[in-house]
Parts: C-alpha cells; sequence; structure tokens
C-alpha cells in the first residue's frame, strides 16, 4: 500500500487525538470544582495525548494524500482505534486501577455507545470520571452519525447518504448548498437534542449533574449510567418516558430529522425504513406490555411504561435498564434476545442490523420467490420511490453473512476461553450489535462485564469495534489485495 496513506491518515489521527486531548479538559475541570484528585490524572493524559499528538503531527505533515476509496478505509479504522485508545488513558491511570484489557474495553464500549461496562460501584465514582464516560458516548454519537452519513455510505458498506435518500441526482435534494453548511445543522440539532433531553430529566426529577450524563449517554443511545441501577435508581414513570421519547428521536436518520426540522419537509418522514423500525417497535413493546398485564396482572399503565423503556433500549441500542428484564419470564428473556438484533435507522446513533437492511432483505427474498414462479420476469427492488441498485444489494448481503460468521467465531473463542454459551453467546451478539448488556447472571442488565478475563474483554473489544464500522470497512483491511501496490 502506498506510504502516502499511511502518512495521511496518521496525520489525521494526531490532529483528532489533540481534539480529544483538549476534551478531557472537561472532566478535570469538573474534578477541581468538586476537590477531586483526580483532576490531575486528566490534565496529565491530556498533556501527554498533546505532547504525542503534535510529535506525529509535525512528522508526517506534508502534501496531502489525493483522496481514495482505499485511504477513506484505512482513515475511518485509524480514527476509531485512536479514539479508543486515547480515551482509555484516563481509566488505566486513575484510581480505578483497572488492566489495559479493562481499561481499553471500557473506552472502546463507550466510543462505539455499546454500553457495556466493566466497572462496578458507580455511585461511588469520582464525577470526572462519570462524566468522562459520558463524553466519550457522546463523542462516539456524533461520530457514528457521521459515518452512517458520510463515510461508510460512501464506501458502499453502511447504508444510504443523505444526498441520496430520494434521488440518485447528487445534486437534486440538497437542502444546503455546501457540505459545511449541513454539518453544522447536524452538529447543532445533535446539541439541541442533548440540551432538551437534560432539561427534560431534570423536569422529571433528576439531579442535575444525572440530567447532563444521562442525556449525553440518552441522545447517543449510549447507555452508560452514572448508578448501577442504572433507570432503576430513578422513581416514577416521567423519567422513563422522557427515556423513551429521545432514544426512539436518536434511533431515526438525522438526515430525516434535518429535512424535517430545517427545510420543513414533511415528506421526509416517509423513508420506509422509519416505518419499519416505528412498527418493530411499537409491535414489541404492545406483545410484552399485554404479556406482562395477563402473566402477572400488573397495572397495565406500570406494564407498558417498562415494557416500553426497556425494549426500546435494547431496539435502539442504548442499553439502558430500569429493572432485570431476565425475571420476567421466558417468554420476555426470548423477545429481548430477539430484539437485540434490530436496531434503529441508517444515519442514527443506533447500533443493530437496522431496519433499511431487514427492509432490503425482506424486499430481496419477496422477489426471489416471485422470479421462482416466473423465471423470466424483471423484479426491480424498490425503496420507497427509488431502485436499490445490485451493488447495494450486495453490499446488505455480505453484511449479513459476516455479521452471522463473525458472531459464530467470536462466541467460539469465548466459549473456548471457558465461559457459558449463553454468556459467550449473547456477550458476542450485544458486542456486534452495540446494544450493552447481554442476558444470564453476569453479564445480563443486572451485571456486568468485570467478572470476564482479559482474553474475553479483548475479543469484544474488536468486535464492538467491527460492529460499530460495519463490519465490512474492517474486514476489508484484512484482505492481501488492500495492501498492495
Amino acid at each position: 500500500m502506498h506510504a502516502s496513506v499511511v502518512r495521511a491518515s496518521a496525520f489525521a489521527a494526531s490532529i483528532f487525538a489533540l481534539y480529544i486531548a483538549g476534551a478531557m479538559l472537561v472532566p478535570a475541570a469538573v474534578d477541581l470544582y468538586y476537590g477531586n484528585s483526580d483532576w490531575q490524572v486528566f490534565v496529565f493524559c491530556s498533556l501527554t495525548t498533546s505532547g504525542v499528538g503534535l510529535t506525529i503531527a509535525a512528522a508526517t505533515h506534508g502534501r496531502r494524500h489525493v483522496g481514495s476509496t482505499r485511504f477513506a478505509f484505512f482513515v475511518v479504522v485509524m480514527l476509531w482505534a485512536t479514539l479508543g485508545l486515547v480515551g482509555a488513558l484516563p481509566f488505566y491511570a486513575a484510581s480505578l486501577r483497572l488492566d489495559l484489557a479493562s481499561a481499553v474495553f471500557e473506552s472502546v464500549s463507550a466510543i462505539t455507545t455499546t454500553g457495556s461496562t466493566v466497572i462496578a460501584g458507580l455511585d461511588g465514582l469520582p464525577p470526572g470520571m462519570l462524566l468522562w464516560r459520558s463524553l466519550l458516548q457522546w463523542i462516539g454519537g456524533l461520530g457514528v452519525i457521521a459515518l452512517g452519513l458520510f463515510f461508510l455510505p460512501m464506501l458502499r458498506v453502511g447504508g444510504f447518504s443523505y444526498f441520496r435518500i430520494e434521488s440518485s441526482d447528487i445534486e437534486e435534494d440538497r437542502p444546503f448548498g455546501r457540505l459545511a453548511s449541513y454539518t453544522q445543522a447536524l452538529v447543532a440539532i445533535y446539541i439541541a437534542l442533548t440540551l432538551l433531553c437534560a432539561i427534560a430529566y431534570g423536569m422529571a426529577g433528576m439531579s442535575f449533574f444525572d440530567a447532563v450524563n444521562h442525556a449525553m449517554t440518552t441522545i447517543a443511545t449510549g447507555g452508560f449510567s452514572t448508578h448501577d441501577a442504572s433507570f432503576g435508581y430513578f422513581e416514577g414513570r416521567a423519567v422513563l418516558w422522557v427515556g423513551v421519547v429521545f432514544m426512539m428521536l436518536s434511533a431515526l436518520p438525522f438526515s430525516i430529522l434535518i429535512l424535517f426540522l430545517v427545510s420543513g419537509r414533511l415528506d421526509a418522514l416517509r423513508d420506509p425504513q422509519i416505518r419499519v423500525f416505528l412498527g418493530y417497535v411499537a409491535a414489541a413493546v404492545l406483545v410484552m406490555a399485554i404479556y406482562r398485564r395477563l402473566a402477572t396482572g400488573m397495572d397495565f399503565g406500570d406494564a407498558l411504561t417498562s415494557s416500553a423503556f426497556n425494549l426500546v433500549s435494547i431496539i435502539t441500542t442504548a442499553g439502558f435498564a430500569s429493572e432485570d428484564y431476565t425475571l420476567w419470564g421466558p417468554f420476555a428473556i426470548t423477545l429481548f434476545f430477539f430484539a437485540t438484533f434490530l436496531g434503529g435507522c441508517s444515519g442514527s446513533t443506533a447500533g443493530g442490523v437496522k431496519a433499511y437492511r431487514f427492509l432490503i432483505l425482506g424486499l430481496m427474498l419477496r422477489n426471489g420467490l416471485r422470479s421462482l414462479i416466473h423465471p423470466s420476469s424483471i423484479q426491480p427492488l424498490r425503496y420507497g420511490n427509488r431502485v436499490v441498485d445490485p451493488q447495494m444489494q450486495r453490499s446488505v448481503t455480505l453484511f449479513a453473512i459476516a455479521f452471522i460468521g463473525i458472531w459464530a467465531a467470536a462466541s467460539l473463542a469465548l466459549s473456548a476461553g471457558g465461559l457459558d454459551l449463553v454468556t459467550s453467546t449473547t456477550a458476542t451478539l450485544t458486542a456486534i450489535t452495540n446494544v450493552g448488556p447481554g442476558l444470564g447472571p453476569v453479564i445480563g442488565p443486572a451485571g456486568n462485564f468485570s467478572a470476564l478475563n482479559d482474553y474475553a474483554k479483548w475479543i469484544l473489544t474488536v468486535t464492538m469495534l467491527l460492529g460499530r464500522l460495519e463490519i465490512l470497512a474492517v474486514l476489508v483491511l484484512l484482505s492481501p489485495a488492500f495492501w498492495r501496490d
């Protein structure tokens, strides 16, 4: 591979590391305000990161590399690896006494908005460290949207780009003349949703600190909480319904939100994947609420609230929990298991398989069956008003095959390390879908990942990155052809 690709990617990663170093000063200021000595850890990590970043930037600065698909693949992976490693420094250096595997696991879980944690005793954690976990998820969530809207669609591995929602003409459906204006609107809406969510949580009874932290991790659909009991720490239905509303909003395509909020485009809400997403969320919640009502006789309002919050949390891959839903019975456990696969929409902060892929796979199955009946017929596959080209169909099929393959391989690897069937399969599933909690007494909603050994943590760390980068963007780097000039 051309050295210029590596050089340009290293330069981009070093500049990105400087921004993360600056972000470390935010939790440092919070710890200093509260009189916690961990502020020194954040300052030290910030200075160290800045020094290394500036050194690499100076060494790799030069003539810019001409954009190419190979460079795009490589720089995306480099940026996320950099964020994961730099984000781990405070976890490793602070008084938490996390080893390297645990620190990197926690950081990657944050930036990929997975929400699995190896830290117990969150209620007694320094405020700066709690804020750093939330801030990493918030930054990761914004990065996830950028991936889903700009980078991965360009590489044909991560869904529909904003510019091709309704038209094959890249110039035909822009509400802004420049990409920079669109990016500014994206960031503005992301920040505005975070502020609105924090205000709503505060009005529902959260403290200021809890509201800010949970707003960041809700909009990022990340799932990190400031309490071991997650949302079970808070009382009342209001907090849970605030969470439901903002998790749902964050799982919608941000390109659609911009078209709707900025350009007033009501027709943008007709995106087929939104109907699919809302459909399976509504069906799952209603079925679970009715089941709990009939099985336990509990008040339907309480059943609907708890079912809606916990299922929406899993489907949108936020990973919060208001109670241990594995105690609701075999049917509930099975439903939550399948909900882990679903995910939100393309171009959102949510992970999972995503609604548009289920839609395209369903249409491919339908057309395939029709072709068996009418072999000579031509069956165009339409996504709304547009025809899905063969390359996109191939990308969705490759993703499905790679998803199953990675899930099986990682599950077997964890089993070889001594984990039982439920723990190994659901840990891998929740990692590759970026959901957070798995099933079983070890990694279920009432547990965490601290009991796993370093071998398992490294496997899950890689799996989380694979899931967040839509698998194919990482696997292509393993191809010998990628590295040949």
